[in-house]
């Protein structure tokens, strides 16, 4: 079956499902969605589809009927059903609830790559009925940021997921202190006050360094005097095998001294632990059976088993995935905040970054995430991510409930001359979705004037060819101006015509719409549009989907989300 047999049938179709009458836009994205092939010539499409489309209505409803048998009968356009998803099976330990925890460090809003990790646990934790706790790991002073204890948990809302409990670790740091002394009493831990590079030389040969043979009694004295020692001159290590391969792993540190104010709890400490050791007391107190992470953490998972067996607890089952990488995109948060200090970026929801309060704003939905994530799973091979999957999967999302408006960028102003006495005053009616005429239509009053693109002002002035106003007349356009040229499409088509939005000078609105760069693209928007509202997602046809930012009396502010 050729192209335009297609589409016929398509017509056909939507004009028996609808009454015995078919809309073009309709037709159009019943082609588009099963026939992804048919997206690389969209001119094309829609100009068969208006043609197609007037012939089809233009049959008595026998007449489709019996066409539409020719072509054996009405043509499956409903979404195939989906393939089951589904993440690799966790072992429950018997008789324990699965439970997982999302443990972010506070150095800035989360990012797409923390959102794997959200994401991932709160999946599990639904599928299991397990428990999902929050931990906010703040336990390094010199990498927290004070504003990050209020912007994650936003984010966290945003992304829909709901903690069971939620811990801070800067609360916990006497329960440290308690595990600290204990794991010094079983013998699991000794107070070390070798020089740090003298201790490295010997740790690279393999040797114990002269601490490690400290009787417990002699490091309780010296974890007792801790506290009034400058820093760098004592930390706890945690005994490991001295002949490990990896040298990163023999006898790690556990506590030492940071002489910075803490931004949440101020100078109340001066003794802060390792991350491994926070980390492993935590998982055990709060009792944790599975822990998702990065295979980056491949070597603190076997620094932490070390501890797990010196108090004889369970160790829970670590899974490690992959690194996760996004195409032109920074994820580095500390060179967010550069950039955002200099001026170079507006925030941290500027449209150039990976944050979640950024993808939030330009219209992606945590439904896209979730997809995202779910279908890169916890395979351990790294994953780089394209803008382009992430707007396909939004845009299957977000499609089905959009409405449509034209939007003029960059608009160029065109009062038609010689239009006849009829056109003069015309009002267009449009479907605010193609497939779903229950939305209604949206209607474009026309006296006469009207904005258009200038970029295809431009093309059709070099180009020499008429420009056809959807759904409206035919114009030839110059340096001298805008001149009626006709009025039906199958004129446009016989002269190669552009085929392009516009809108009416009169009650047009003025808008304007933040670009993935930064950059402003200004212009007008159908008066119909008036009606829209902060976080409505649109789509400005010829231009993109985008999401409402903001709304006043005189403008409304667009934040682009993708083609």
């Amino acid at each position: 079956m050729d192209i335009e047999e297609t589409i016929y049938k398509y017509a056909l179709t939507n004009a028996m499902e609808h009454g015995n009458k078919c809309q073009t836009g309709s037709v159009i994205g019943m082609v588009m969605s099963k026939n992804p092939e048919m997206r690389k010539d969209p001119k094309t499409v829609s100009q068969l589809a208006g043609k197609l489309t007037a012939k089809v209505n233009g049959l008595s409803p026998e007449e489709q009927a019996s066409e539409l048998e020719k072509y054996g009968g009405l043509e499956e356009h409903k979404r195939a059903p989906e393939k089951p998803k589904g993440l690799p099976e966790l072992e429950a330990p018997e008789g324990k609830q699965i439970t997982l925890r999302f443990a972010p460090n506070p150095s800035g809003p989360l990012h797409i790559g923390h959102a794997r990790a959200a994401i991932l646990n709160m999946l599990y934790q639904k599928k299991y009925d397990g428990k999902l706790i929050l931990r906010i790991e703040d336990t390094d002073p010199k990498r927290v940021e004070v504003d990050a204890y209020d912007s994650i948990p936003k984010d966290i809302e945003w992304l829909g997921i709901e903690p069971d409990e939620t811990y801070i670790q800067s609360d916990r740091i006497d329960i440290y202190y308690e595990y600290a002394r204990k794991a010094i009493e079983i013998g699991a831990a000794y107070m070390c006050t070798c020089d740090g590079g003298d201790f490295k030389k010997l740790k690279d040969e393999c040797k114990p360094c002269p601490c490690r043979s400290h009787t417990v009694e002699e490091n309780i004295e010296l974890w007792d005097k801790f506290g009034d020692m400058e820093e760098g001159e004592a930390v706890l290590r945690v005994k490991t095998d001295i002949n490990h391969k990896n040298p990163a792993i023999r006898d790690w540190v556990a506590m030492r001294i940071v002489d910075q104010e803490h931004p949440r709890i101020g100078n109340k400490y001066r003794i802060y632990p390792m991350m491994n050791f926070s980390v492993t007391v935590d998982d055990h107190l709060l009792g944790m059976t599975h822990v998702l992470r990065g295979k980056d953490h491949l070597a603190n998972s076997e620094k932490q088993a070390y501890l797990y067996k010196h108090f004889g607890w369970d160790i829970p089952e670590f899974i490690h995935y992959g690194r996760l990488k996004m195409d032109d995109v920074l994820l580095s948060t500390s060179k967010a905040r550069e950039g955002i200090a200099s001026g170079k970026y507006t925030g941290w929801d500027d449209p150039r970054l990976g944050t979640i309060q950024a993808i939030a704003r330009r219209g992606i939905k945590k439904e896209a995430l979730y997809d995202l994530i779910e279908e890169i799973g916890t395979k351990q091979a790294d994953a780089t991510i394209s803008w382009k999957k992430v707007y396909g999967l939004n845009r299957n999302i977000i499609e089905e409930n959009t409405n449509r408006y034209f939007f003029i960028p960059n608009p160029v102003k065109v009062d038609i001359a010689d239009i006849p006495e009829d056109k003069q005053s015309l009002s267009v009616s449009r479907e605010l979705h193609y497939n779903q005429p229950e939305k209604g239509m949206r209607t474009l009053n026309f006296n006469g004037s009207a904005y258009i693109p200038q970029d295809d002002y431009d093309k059709a002035v070099s180009q020499k060819k008429p420009l056809r106003l959807m759904d409206l007349v035919n114009i030839n356009v110059s340096d001298d101006g805008a001149v009626y040229d006709s009025e039906t499409l199958e004129d446009a088509q016989s002269k190669h015509a552009l085929i392009i939005q516009w809108v009416p000078t009169e009650g047009a609105i003025k808008a304007k719409v933040v670009m993935p760069d930064n950059t402003v693209t200004e212009g007008y928007i159908e008066a119909d549009s008036s009606s829209v509202k902060v976080d409505d997602m649109v789509q400005l046809e010829r231009f993109g989907f985008a999401r409402v930012d903001d709304v006043t009396d005189d403008e409304i502010t667009f934040y682009y989300t993708h083609n």
